[in-house]
């Protein structure tokens, strides 16, 4: 059973719906709005405005029309996830400063959380090098090696900047809008919503799985997940929407610094020169499963007096 309500603060929403007043989106069982929510951003989205930029761009991202790609996206991301979240929110939930949770975050909790979220990237990065070397049929391999080679290229154009100018702007598209407008989707509302039925903790885990899902990137669904539900954790200790915000930039920010300063795509903290053997691959991912245990635990220590069940 949890210890903390998902968000405390505010009324609790769940129950039969006969039991509640108000709108009919105030009325509804708490897992029936969650999943409308999800199903019309994912179509607004990932239908409407992926076939828009699949039809003006012909589904290509290139050096003369990344500039214009990133301002679809970044539009993209506003309209069709950022609004129609706080628009369900503010319907659903009333005020959405204190429906949200949202405060100025203390500053051992985001020194804990960067922490954390480095670590993490770091553990990531062993598994996503293990996944690429187990064997496949060669059939499946090559279409395995098609389609990360399409979000490799694609992602690396959009986060590649030639001038600080444009990596500021890079910034604000990649990183500061998508934490931005996922973070309110899928843990001020969708968690939240969530959290009302099936309690704090099952609601991060299930709004995280939900999250690695909606990227559509079955390449990278391991790791989107773990972030997901880390995230959620966040929200779900610190009952604070900012530092899941916060901790989404810094993941975000760190592949566009990344990419600015001409870093190893693997990157590995023990040999940051690249080439690192299996060995050193394995102990930094061990060394840094430490660390993230260890800024998750002094995390967990100073946002509530008992420890989550």
């Amino acid at each position: 059973m949890d210890q903390h309500p998902p968000f405390p603060g505010t009324p609790p929403l769940g129950g039969p719906p006969a039991e509640r007043g108000g709108n009919i989106l105030q009325r509804m069982h708490p897992l029936a709005f969650a999943a409308i929510v999800l199903v019309v951003v994912f179509f607004l989205y990932q239908v409407v405005a992926g076939l828009a930029v699949l039809l003006l761009f012909r589904g290509m991202v290139t050096e003369e029309n990344v500039d214009l790609v990133r301002w679809s996206t970044l539009v993209g991301q506003v309209l069709c996830i950022l609004v129609p979240a706080l628009l369900f929110g503010r319907l659903r939930f009333g005020r959405l400063r204190e429906a949200l949770q949202i405060r100025f975050p203390r500053g051992r909790e985001i020194i804990a959380t960067v922490v954390a979220v480095f670590a993490l990237q770091q553990v990531l990065q062993a598994y996503m090098m293990l996944q690429q070397s187990i064997p496949l049929p060669e059939q499946i391999q090559e279409f395995v090696d098609l389609i990360e080679d399409l979000f490799e290229k694609t992602y690396r154009t959009l986060v590649t900047a030639r001038s600080p100018l444009e990596f500021v702007f890079v910034v604000i598209t990649v990183a500061l809008v998508p934490a931005l407008a996922e973070e309110t989707l899928f843990r001020g509302v969708v968690q939240r919503s969530i959290g009302e039925a099936t309690g704090g903790l099952r609601a991060a885990v299930i709004s995280g799985i939900i999250f690695g899902a909606y990227h559509l990137n079955p390449l990278s669904i391991v790791p989107l997940i773990a972030l997901g539900v880390f995230f959620g954790y966040i929200v779900y200790r610190s009952r604070n929407l900012s530092l899941a915000l916060s901790a989404h930039f810094f993941n975000n920010f760190l592949a566009c610094a990344a990419a600015y300063f001409r870093l190893d795509e693997d990157f590995i903290a023990l040999a940051p020169g690249g080439d690192a053997s299996p060995a050193i691959v394995a102990l930094n991912a061990l060394l840094f499963a430490l660390v993230f245990l260890a800024a998750t635990s002094y995390f967990a220590v100073f946002t509530g007096s008992k420890s989550p069940e």
